[in-house]
């Protein structure tokens, strides 16, 4: 006689809900990037403006909250795949705590995360303002000086040497040792924790995301290639080792980005 505990089955459908969200998030994501890089793509500059993406006037406030909208599209895209472990665990804890809120305030820790994410994107939408108001960025949204480029893969080949990034990968490679070490009770201690989470993985990556201005925000091929770069990063045996090489190969490129 088969006898399966019901907190088994009870965490299975948890996990399938979480996962199914993660997909759909993901998915819708990414969704809008391929349209907008194919709009981008066929896009005269007249219609690109009016998408919100002018190519080469001033920008606008307009201007501006549409390319924060995309950088926010973006790092969902890449980033909730590779927070989706976390969630899982601390479904979980809360599960195995008889937590009657589980639900919420796994929802919650999941909207703190993303509020950072949100956050580093409206820095990333201000410094292509920048860039864009100096006449440095391409019409594919790439730096057109090599002594910026160039600056920027060797800044973030050194920061992917760095012990920030050590302490801050380290953190996302253990979603264990992280909620343990960070636990809270409560709904406001779930979005706390989130938050925090956010943080870290910010701290890990966004040096990585820095790139795209060398190749090209809306880059989609390396757009993918850096997600899958950041998941090898944080699940991979050795991904410590994979920041560094990929940290010093970032270095070589820039110093010949620079002598070019």
């Amino acid at each position: 006689m088969r006898n399966q505990s019901p907190f088994a089955g009870h965490v299975s459908r948890d996990h399938v809900v979480i996962a199914s969200c993660v997909l759909l998030i993901t998915a819708l994501a990414w969704a809008y990037l391929v349209s907008l890089g194919h709009q981008m793509a066929e896009s005269s500059p007249d219609a690109m403006a009016k998408m919100g993406m002018t190519m080469h006037a001033q920008w606008t406030i307009r201007d501006f909250f549409f390319t924060f909208v995309m950088w926010s599209v973006m790092m969902v895209g890449m980033m909730t795949p590779s927070a989706a472990p976390v969630f899982f665990l601390f479904k979980n804890m809360k599960t195995s705590r008889n937590d009657s809120d589980a639900t919420m305030t796994v929802t919650l820790f999941g909207l703190g995360y993303l509020i950072v994410w949100v956050g580093f994107s409206a820095i990333a939408a201000l410094a292509q303002w920048g860039l864009h108001q100096g006449t440095w960025l391409s019409s594919s949204m790439a730096v057109t000086s090599n002594w910026i480029g160039g600056a920027i893969l060797t800044a973030a080949g050194i920061y992917q040497l760095s012990p920030t990034k050590s302490a801050c990968l380290t953190q996302c490679q253990s979603p264990l040792g992280f909620l343990m070490g960070n636990w809270r009770d409560g709904r406001i201690g779930a979005l706390r924790m989130g938050l925090r989470h956010g943080v870290y993985c910010v701290g890990c990556c966004w040096a990585l995301m820095a790139i795209l201005f060398v190749v090209g925000v809306m880059n989609l091929v390396w757009v993918a290639a850096l997600t899958a770069f950041i998941l090898i990063e944080k699940f991979g045996g050795s991904g410590v080792r994979v920041a560094r090489v990929g940290g010093a190969i970032m270095i070589g490129f820039g110093i010949l980005v620079v002598a070019t």
